[in-house]
């Protein structure tokens, strides 16, 4: 089995060498594709310097902030074309665990489940250096998302996920319109894998905050995500009448 850790980069210079050198010791079936939005502080560079030696190790470019959602699409649609089996969303700033991707990978090559999500709230709250009000916001903005959606994950905005090359598949195949940016794209992710009748697994993690680097949260995502999830509620509804996705 063939996995492709998907890295979206936008001005990491001081994390992203230890993110890839950690993420390749996991497991020798892992490649990486970082995925630069035209950083000014040399990421893209960085990373083709470690290409030199690192044959596992790929980058695409991209000409500007184009955002999160479009990030991963353009991922997802490189994974496929190079016939991974399957694919893993990683932050850049080593908030998550590389270690973690060897469980994904055992649960999706065991046939245990299509998508496995590193869950912030399986185990109660499990994130370390968050300020009380940032973890608060998350905590509840998950809870939001699970009832409105009817989607049974309880990290809902977790951007730490395996899915297996079938559900990639689809959801490129069937999702209309432009990907969000911010963490509403993984809400999308979740809820149309979930209605497409794949399987989702939690498992725990520690979330870790950004030891370097300033964070992208901003009210603009924030609001974006909110009224992504009423629209996603609505469309639950209407797939109920009607008889579900197509």
């Amino acid at each position: 089995m063939r996995a492709l850790v998907i890295i979206p980069t936008y001005n990491e210079r001081d994390n992203i060498r230890e993110v890839i050198e950690k993420t390749l010791e996991v497991d020798s079936r892992l490649d990486i594709l970082v995925v630069d939005d035209n950083s000014s502080d040399g990421t893209g560079e960085i990373v083709e310097k470690i290409m030199e030696s690192e044959e596992r190790v790929k980058l695409m470019k991209r000409p500007a902030k184009l955002g999160l959602g479009t990030a991963y699409a353009d991922g997802f649609k490189y994974a496929l074309e190079k016939g991974y089996d399957c694919v893993v969303e990683m932050d850049a700033d080593l908030s998550h665990p590389p270690e973690k991707i060897k469980e994904f990978l055992d649960i999706i090559g065991g046939g245990q489940a299509d998508v496995v999500v590193g869950s912030r709230y399986t185990n109660g709250v499990s994130v370390v250096n968050w300020p009380i009000t940032r973890l608060l916001l998350s905590f509840y903005a998950n809870k939001y998302a699970k009832f409105v959606t009817g989607v049974p994950v309880n990290d809902m905005t977790a951007g730490f996920v395996c899915y297996k090359k079938e559900v990639i598949d689809k959801i490129l195949s069937t999702y209309r319109g432009r990907f969000p940016n911010g963490y509403s794209f993984q809400i999308v992710m979740k809820f149309y894998a979930h209605y497409h009748g794949f399987r989702i697994r939690e498992i725990p993690i520690i979330f870790y905050e950004r030891r370097s680097g300033k964070s992208k949260m901003s009210k603009k995502i924030v609001r974006e995500a909110m009224i992504r999830v009423l629209k996603l509620g609505l469309q639950r509804l209407k797939w109920k009448l009607n008889g579900g996705p197509r």
